[in-house]
């Protein structure tokens, strides 16, 4: 966020991870500035063990874009070995894309309120409860007509 410098880079979708990461070689080789968070956060893997990368001690702010999709996250920096981002669960959950596994893409079809651009569908849906809202408070602030 800090540097307004664009990197493009591929993004693992795990929905088995609990947090969305980014790789720590990738953040530092890119010059990508970070924060150090106040208290260490443990990382384990699926069959619980520690992980080797060892605790999470910095987060990142970026901004994330796919196709015409905008969001700005805060991502766990991590050694994630040959993946350099993994967006987890709660992208996932927040998201609830449609997914194409066979040409890798991803349809954002329904994105969070707090996301920039993406989900037509959703702004129209919300934009028409707007209307409908201001219609029902018009109707309740007349007075009753008299038979």
């Amino acid at each position: 966020m800090d540097t307004s410098k664009l990197h493009s880079v591929k993004a693992l979708l795990d929905y088995e991870a609990t947090g969305s990461f980014i790789d720590r070689d990738f953040v530092h080789s890119k010059g990508m500035n970070t924060r150090t968070l106040s208290w260490n956060i443990s990382v384990f893997n699926v069959d619980g063990s520690p992980n080797d990368a060892g605790q999470i001690i910095e987060v990142i702010d970026v901004v994330l874009h796919y196709k015409t999709h905008s969001k700005r996250m805060l991502l766990a920096v991590s050694g994630l070995g040959k993946q350099s981002l993994i967006l987890g669960y709660n992208w996932l959950k927040d998201h609830n894309s449609k997914i194409d596994w066979e040409k890798g893409e991803v349809e954002m079809i329904c994105c969070p309120l707090c996301c920039e651009g993406g989900c037509a569908l959703q702004k129209e849906q919300t934009h028409q409860k707007r209307m409908e809202l201001r219609a029902l408070q018009s109707c309740r602030d007349r007075p009753i007509p008299l038979l």
